[in-house]
């Protein structure tokens, strides 16, 4: 088996990562041991299985958390002298529950297995060091099961729904990571890897959200071989209120998606236990500084927490070093929402602000990136510019969300002769008219 980020809690207990490959007859069971297959990438490649692994043991307080890929492919993991140690990090019980996770197909949660009917054939082995485990799938990029994402406790816990959530969440990470290596393992087309990865690090289609109207549209940048680093997402927070975050990674190619898969899954998972848009984006930039890569990059975002009303909407929002959002009120009027803050994982205290707004019937929010107002004419290679923007939006009447978002990715393509070198993301939430 390789391990992929045994990562202990950075609480009180001590944080060691270790990553190799357990020899076949090293425990079992024997089908989670398979050599390395040549060209996969090296121990390199590990760091992002390891971030997800602390992540995961940092939001739900666990003591240790782990990453497992199993199989001929894809592996990360190298065999090193390192690798008795990583067996000892997880115990005969542990082994035989990553196990039933890939062979099932299926997310295991068990809150005492001392009390678990199913755990009867494991207590042999010994469950002294796990009492509360869960475990979800993590997949390749055909969809079969080729690993497991698991977190343990010590003692009895229930495991809550939002903790089941965020473990989803983070396996879907860690299969975006497993579909990485692959497509670059096969030496796909520069062209079609950047579509794909693109499109696995924007959300195939947005969530209805209830008395709201929510669109997205993207513009790739450049000659669509390079993957760019702009994202958005919209997902269900805590409390009854929703996420809606747009951001833009420095650079290009496989350094920044994995920088955008990083910042998308970190605020996702940061939104389910916090509402308060500086606090997730704070989070987000501690995660880009303790994220262990020789090619650290900083990004821009911009954080809306939106809780439908009777009235309309309530939405309370943070800008870190992003353009700020833009407010169209129901007669036209159109202003900037929000305080201008810092760029994340540059600083270890950025400065954030949290600003509120209430909108009504016929009220649009609009974020976007700079892909939009930098766009350059394709006559005088005049941009974009804001005040463009705002007179374009100001004279949309009461358009939906979609033909909003519509109204923008048309306009800049025109004026661009839809020849742009970045990338353009504009997503709106409208709030309808009765």
């Amino acid at each position: 088996m390789a391990v992929l980020g045994n990562a202990p809690n950075p609480g009180p207990a001590r944080v060691r990562t270790l990553t190799g490959l357990v020899p076949a007859d090293a425990l079992e069971p024997p089908e989670l041991a398979a050599p390395r297959p040549a060209g996969l990438p090296d121990a390199r490649a590990e760091v992002p299985f390891d971030h997800v692994a602390r992540l995961a043991a940092m939001v739900l307080g666990t003591p240790s958390a782990s990453v497992t890929v199993a199989g001929e492919r894809p592996s990360a993991a190298r065999i090193s002298g390192d690798a008795l140690d990583v067996a000892d990090q997880l115990s005969p019980v542990e082994h035989w529950l990553c196990q039933y996770v890939i062979d099932s197909a299926a997310e295991l949660v068990i809150d005492d297995i001392r009390l678990d009917p199913r755990a009867v054939a494991w207590r042999p082995a010994g469950t002294a060091r796990v009492i509360a485990w869960a475990g979800f799938p993590v997949r390749g990029p055909d969809g079969h099961v080729v690993g497991a994402l698991c977190v343990a406790d010590h003692v009895p816990r229930h495991w809550a729904a939002g903790d089941v959530e965020v473990l989803g969440t983070l396996s879907h990470i860690a299969s975006g990571e497993v579909a990485l290596q692959v497509a670059l393992h096969d030496g796909a087309e520069r062209a079609a890897l950047a579509r794909t990865l693109q499109e696995s690090l924007l959300p195939p289609r947005l969530p209805g959200i209830p008395g709201l109207q929510v669109a997205a549209r993207h513009v790739a940048g450049g000659r669509g071989t390079e993957v760019l680093g702009d994202f958005y997402d919209v997902f269900p927070s805590v409390r009854g209120n929703w996420g809606i975050v747009v951001g833009d990674v420095c650079g290009k190619g496989v350094p920044a998606a994995k920088s955008t898969a990083l910042a998308r899954y970190t605020v996702r998972a940061e939104a389910h236990r916090e509402i308060r848009p500086r606090l997730i984006l704070a989070a987000l930039n501690q995660a880009l500084l303790e994220w262990l890569t020789d090619d650290p990059r900083f990004l821009t975002a911009i954080y809306a927490t939106v809780r439908p009303t009777l009235a309309g909407a309530s939405v309370q929002i943070s800008s870190a070093g992003h353009p700020l959002a833009l407010v169209r009120r129901a007669d036209g009027r159109v202003q900037a929402f929000g305080r201008p803050g810092t760029l994340l994982g540059i600083f270890p205290d950025p400065e954030l602000h949290d600003s509120r707004k209430l909108l009504r019937a016929g009220d649009s929010l609009i974020l976007f990136t700079d892909g939009v107002t930098e766009a350059r004419s394709r006559i005088d290679r005049d941009l974009y510019g804001d005040e463009r923007l705002r007179d374009l939006i100001a004279g949309l009447g009461d358009m939906s969300a979609a033909r909003t978002a519509d109204a923008v990715q048309q306009s800049v393509l025109a004026y661009s002769g839809a020849d742009i070198s970045d990338d353009a993301v504009a997503l709106v939430l409208k709030v309808p008219r009765q």
